[in-house]
C-alpha cells in the first residue's frame, strides 16, 4: 500500500515520523510524498498548544473530500493529539478510520492491512511506559543532521505542559541501541547527530547517565558533529559540563529552557529550580566553554505573574544574553494543572509582555552575531542559499546560520570560513 505521512509540531515528532516509516516500510508498505497516490493518509500530531490541535484537524477536516471521491481511502491519526483526545476525535470528525498513540506504532501495518476487513474505527491508545521501540532504527530523512532519540516520555510534570500526559513515563534506550544507530547514520553519511528526548539530562540506562552515554557517543568516528536536545536547567550536572567541554565532538551549543526569571513563578510551574541556580548553570557553562551558545524559551504572562514578577524576568534575559530565545505568550491547554489556575493574566497583557521580550532578543541577537564579525568558523556546508544560487548555507558548530559564495560541490562538506557580516539572523562570510 502506498501511505502519505504528514507530520506537525515538535522535533520528537518528526523522529516518530521517521520510526514509523521504518516499521511500515519493513512490513512492505511504501511511503509516498505524493498524496495524490497515496492509499492511506496519516497525521502525525502535536498537542502541545490548542492552535497546533485546531491546525491538525483543519487539516484532516479538509483532505476528507478525497474520501467523498474514493471511498478506498483511509485517513489516520497517530501522536500526541491521537493520545490525548483517543475516540473523542470521532465527535470532531466520524470518518476517521484509525487513530493510534504514540505506544502502539507496532501495531500500524497489521492496523493497516485490516482496515479494509472492518466498518468501525480503529482506535488503540493505550499507554506502554514500557516501550522503547528497541531495535527498529528510523529511517532518517534529509541527508545531512539525523536525531536519535536516546528516550521517551517526561516525569517532570510542568504545571503549564501536556507532554507527560502524552508521552507517559520517562524510559531510556539500551546504550548500545542508541550507539548502534548513532554509529549507522554516520556510515549513511549524516555527520551531524542530535540526541533527542523530552530531558536528555535524566538519561539513565543501567548504570549509565547522560554523561557516560556523551563520553561513548563522542568516541564514535562515523561521525564528526554532536549535539543534544532538550536539557532541563534542574539536571544538567557539572558531570555533563565537563563532559562537554572535554568532548571534540559535542558542539558548543546547548538549549536551556529558563521559561521565567521569577522563583514564584517558576514554583508554579512546578520547574524545579531558582533564577539564581539558573543563572549559576549559565556562568558555570560559559566558563568551562567560552565560545558556547546558549538558546532559551521563555514563557510570558504565565497565571498569576506580576508587572514586577515579568520584569525580573525582563532583568534575567538582559543580564545572560542568550544567543536566541523562543518566546511565546502562556496558552491555556486542557488537561494541565496551570489550565485550571484562576488568576490567568489578560490577553491583552501576555501580548504586550511578549511584544517587550521579542524586542529585546532581536537587539540581543543582533548583539551576539555582530559579535562574531572577523572570526573564522568551521561550516557544515547543508544546500544552496535560499535568496542566492550563486552561494551555499550551512550551520556553525554554534548552531549558526552562515551564508557565502561557493560552489555545489561543497554541500556536505565541513570548510572554514571568515565571518564579514549579520544581517537577520544569518552570518554572511567568506569561504577561506
Amino acid at each position: 500500500m502506498k501511505i502519505f505521512l504528514e507530520t506537525y509540531g515538535c522535533q520528537m515528532n518528526v523522529s516518530d515520523s521517521e520510526l514509523v516509516t521504518s516499521i511500515l516500510e519493513s512490513k512492505k508498505h511504501t511511503i509516498t510524498q505524493n498524496i495524490n497516490e497515496a492509499d492511506v493518509i496519516i497525521f502525525n500530531t502535536c498537542s502541545v498548544r490548542q492552535n497546533a490541535e485546531d491546525r491538525a484537524i483543519g487539516r484532516i477536516n479538509n483532505e476528507m473530500s478525497r474520501k467523498k471521491q474514493n471511498s478506498n481511502i483511509k485517513i489516520g491519526v497517530i501522536g500526541c493529539m491521537a493520545q490525548r483526545l483517543g475516540e473523542k476525535l470521532s465527535k470532531l470528525n466520524k470518518h476517521i478510520d484509525f487513530v493510534i498513540g504514540v505506544d502502539q506504532y507496532k501495531k500500524l501495518p497489521e492496523i493497516i492491512e485490516d482496515l479494509y476487513e472492518k466498518d468501525d474505527a480503529c482506535y488503540e491508545i493505550n499507554v506502554n511506559e514500557k516501550e522503547i521501540y528497541q531495535e527498529i532504527y528510523p529511517n532518517h530523512q534529509g541527508k545531512f543532521n539525523a536525531f536519535v532519540t536516546i528516550m521517551r516520555g517526561c516525569n517532570n510534570f510542568c504545571s503549564y505542559c501536556i507532554v507527560p500526559y502524552t508521552r507517559g513515563r520517562e524510559r531510556s534506550r539500551p546504550v548500545e541501541d542508541i550507539l548502534n544507530e548513532i554509529k549507522q547514520v554516520g556510515e549513511q553519511g549524516f555527520a551531524d547527530v542530535a540526541l533527542l528526548g523530552q530531558n536528555v539530562n535524566s538519561y539513565q540506562y543501567e548504570e549509565v547517565n547522560f554523561a557516560e552515554l556523551l563520553r561513548r557517543a563522542n568516541e564514535i568516528s562515523s561521525i564528526k558533529r554532536l549535539r543534544f536536545v532538550t536539557s532541563h536547567p534542574k539536571d544538567l550536572s557539572d558531570e555533563v559540563i565537563a563532559v562537554m567541554s572535554e568532548s571534540e565532538k559535542v558542539c558548543e551549543h546547548v538549549h536551556l529552557a529558563m521559561q521565567s526569571g521569577d522563583d514564584d513563578i517558576l514554583q508554579t510551574m512546578n520547574r524545579g529550580y531558582t533564577a539564581e541556580h539558573y543563572y549559576d548553570i549559565v556562568q558555570k557553562l560559559r566558563k568551562a566553554i567560552p565560545e558556547i551558545a546558549i538558546t532559551t524559551d521563555i514563557i510570558a504572562g504565565f497565571p498569576g505573574e506580576t508587572e514586577e514578577q515579568f520584569q525580573k524576568t525582563y532583568a534575567l534575559m538582559e543580564k545572560i544574553e542568550f544567543d536566541y530565545a523562543f518566546t511565546y505568550k502562556y496558552s491555556p491547554r486542557a488537561g494541565t494543572k496551570a489550565a485550571e489556575f484562576t488568576n490567568q493574566v489578560p490577553e491583552e497583557v501576555r501580548l504586550e509582555r511578549l511584544k517587550k521580550l521579542i524586542t529585546l532578543q532581536e537587539k540581543i541577537t543582533l548583539k551576539k552575531y555582530q559579535d562574531q564579525i572577523g572570526k573564522i568558523k568551521e561550516i557544515y556546508v547543508e544546500r544552496i542559499s535560499k535568496k542566492s544560487p550563486d552561494e551555499l548555507a550551512g550551520k556553525s558548530r554554534d548552531f549558526k546560520i552562515a551564508v557565502f559564495k561557493g560552489k555545489p560541490e561543497l554541500i556536505g562538506t565541513f570548510v572554514k570560513v571568515k565571518i564579514i557580516d549579520a544581517v537577520g539572523w544569518t552570518l554572511r562570510g567568506e569561504l577561506i
